[in-house]
C-alpha cells in the first residue's frame, strides 16, 4: 500500500479525446477516505459535456461517507471463477484483493458504460509494478503487428510538453508509440534509485493497434 498516493478521477468525452482530471480521492488514518472535485478540471470537462458522477452530484462538496462503497461498485466481484486471471493481469497482490482503495488504484475502475477512470499517483517502492496504458495511439498510427506481449519499450521525459508537465513519450526502437497515461506518468519524474521499465502486457489490434496495456516496474 505504500506505493499508492492519492487517486485521481479522470473523465473524457470519448475514445481519442484528452482526459480531464476532475476529482481526487484521498485516504488517511484520521479523516478516512474523502472525495472532492477539482474545479479547474471540472470547468474544462464541462465544455465537452461532462456531468458529475451520479452519486456525487455536488461539485463543490467534499464527500466523506460511503466513498469506497460507491466507487467500489465498479470493481469485479472477488468470488468470480476467473478472479485469479484478473488479479494476475492487473499485477495485484492477492493479500489486497478485498481492499477497494487498492483495487481502484491498480485496475483504474474502468467500465464500458461510462468514461471515468481512476488514476493513482504511485510512489517509488522497491517492488513497484502496475499496469497502465499507452495513450495517443491513433495519432501515432501504429500498424498491426508492431507490438507483441513481452516487448520492452523505451521512453523519454518531455519536460517541455505544453499539455502535460509530466509527459512521458514511449518508443519501440525509434518508432514513437504515444504516451504513458497522465498521473501514472508522474512516477517517472520522482527521485528513483534505478530506471523504470516498460513492458507490453497485452495488445488489442485488428488492421491497426487499438489499445496497448503496459507494465511499469523496476
Amino acid at each position: 500500500m505504500k506505493a499508492i498516493g492519492s487517486i485521481y478521477l479522470s473523465w473524457r468525452k470519448g475514445k481519442g479525446s484528452r482526459r480531464k482530471i476532475v476529482g481526487l480521492i484521498k485516504k488517511n488514518a484520521t479523516s478516512g477516505v474523502r472525495f472532492s472535485y477539482l474545479q479547474k478540471g471540472v470547468l474544462e470537462a464541462q465544455k465537452e459535456g461532462f456531468t458529475p458522477y451520479t452519486d456525487f452530484p455536488d461539485t463543490t462538496k467534499v464527500y466523506s461517507e460511503n466513498v469506497l462503497e460507491i466507487f467500489g461498485q465498479r470493481l469485479i466481484k472477488t468470488e468470480r471463477p476467473d478472479i485469479n486471471k484478473y488479479l494476475d493481469f492487473w499485477a495485484i497482490d492477492t493479500k489486497f484483493k478485498d481492499d477497494k482503495y487498492y483495487l481502484l488504484a491498480y485496475t483504474q475502475g474502468m467500465l464500458s458504460t461510462d468514461n471515468f477512470e481512476f488514476l493513482a499517483d504511485f510512489h517509488p517502492t522497491k517492488k513497484l509494478c502496475f499496469i497502465s496504458e499507452i495513450c495517443g495511439l491513433s495519432n501515432a498510427k501504429v500498424e498491426s503487428g508492431t507490438l507483441i506481449s513481452g516487448d520492452k519499450l523505451s521512453y523519454k521525459l518531455e519536460t517541455d510538453n505544453p499539455k502535460d508537465s509530466f509527459a512521458v513519450k514511449i518508443f519501440k526502437g525509434e518508432k514513437p508509440l504515444g504516451y504513458v497515461k497522465m498521473i501514472h506518468s508522474k512516477i517517472f519524474y520522482k527521485k528513483l534509485k534505478s530506471p523504470l521499465k516498460i513492458t507490453v502486457k497485452s495488445v488489442d489490434q485488428n488492421s491497426s493497434v487499438n489499445r496497448v496495456f503496459i507494465e511499469i516496474s523496476f
